[in-house]
């Protein structure tokens, strides 16, 4: 853990009441003058992966972007919209992963693969035809027409995997952005100890285990964990009533520490550019942060963490299978689907008239 936390350039102990983030994005045009942005790129590998396919295939491929099934997002092995792997060349599959891996950091793109993969750990274990598991059954959906101007979106989905993108006059929104592993740790075969997601699910244990006994008592809601993450699939991420658990102005030095090294680990599953814009929103909050828990705190047990700040949320659940299957999401509370985005373009075009 000591290499995580030296991704922080100084301590929160020297800064009493903020984040400890901030150094990212104030420099980053200076480190990467030249860099490509992140709509760009999306722009291009959707425009490529398009033009791959055959009239069959884009008329799956592509919906409106005024379209409902755009919010229509789900992380259940499912029948879906859109163009899925298996009807796929290869040649094609690529272009797809391309297009996948541009919303993603290299940290997450790996996340993903590897997510998609473990259908195939399922498969085994479940005795399955490869007809409800199957490692390509992930839908591809390009919402609208990609451009660097104007707006569309695009999603990649399937079970344990739903990551969805807006872009507006060339700047790109990520969000939801949910990552599951079933199984969470595999325990058999050739891939035996492979844990997907287990910064997620290390981090927040740690954080817990790092409170006192006041402290847990507080962060702690319910000795029962959650079944599952309670915003679920819902279009708009909400939680009822006022944010609970611990608030990170409770917190120690070390503390602080630990929780922002368990949101940055959730921050850099995108491309810099959207990690930038998630920092940012970490810093924002400052020490208006609050972590909640339920379920046990010793590793084996069920578990459900909570992060929650005024314009973002953070969900993890392992409780299914023997608490051996995550659920985890980050969600933004007005900004999923480039909500905010679409209002500010939406109000800037009726102010033109």
């Amino acid at each position: 853990m000591s290499m995580k936390r030296r991704s922080f350039l100084c301590s929160s102990a020297a800064l009493a009441g903020a984040g400890v983030l901030g150094w990212v994005d104030s420099r980053a045009d200076q480190i990467h003058p030249h860099r490509v942005h992140a709509a760009s790129l999306m722009t291009d590998c959707a425009n490529r992966f398009l033009a791959a396919l055959n009239a069959n295939q884009r008329g799956k491929a592509t919906l409106p972007f005024d379209s409902g099934e755009r919010m229509n997002w789900h992380f259940i092995p499912k029948e879906r919209k859109g163009l899925p792997l298996i009807e796929m060349t290869p040649y094609q599959k690529h272009l797809a992963s391309a297009l996948l891996a541009a919303g993603l950091s290299q940290t997450g793109y790996i996340k993903a693969v590897t997510i998609m993969s473990l259908e195939d750990v399922l498969r085994i274990i479940e005795s399955d035809s490869g007809e409800h598991r199957n490692p390509e059954k992930y839908y591809f959906s390009v919402f609208g027409t990609p451009s660097d101007s104007g707006m569309w979106g695009y999603r990649v989905e399937g079970h344990h995997l739903s990551q969805n993108y807006t872009v507006v006059n060339g700047k790109a929104i990520d969000g939801p952005s949910f990552f599951g592993a079933n199984p969470a740790e595999v325990r058999q075969g050739s891939r035996k100890g492979l844990r997907t997601l287990a910064g997620e699910d290390d981090l927040g244990i740690e954080l817990i285990r790092t409170l006192d006994e006041q402290q847990q008592k507080v962060a702690i809601v319910d000795p029962t964990a959650y079944a599952d993450i309670l915003t679920a699939a819902s279009r708009k991420a909400a939680i009822q009533g006022q944010p609970s658990g611990l608030s990170a102005s409770r917190m120690n030095a070390n503390q602080f520490d630990a929780l922002m090294a368990l949101m940055e680990e959730y921050a850099r599953n995108v491309p810099d550019e959207l990690a930038d814009g998630r920092v940012s929103q970490i810093n924002k909050a400052g020490r208006n942060i609050y972590f909640a828990w339920s379920g046990g705190i010793n590793r084996g047990d069920q578990h459900y963490y909570r992060v929650q700040t005024p314009s973002f949320l953070i969900e993890l659940d392992d409780t299914q299978d023997n608490a051996n299957h995550i659920h985890s999401v980050w969600r933004d509370f007005t900004g999923d689907f480039g909500e905010d985005l679409l209002q500010q373009h939406y109000q800037a075009s009726h102010q033109k008239k």
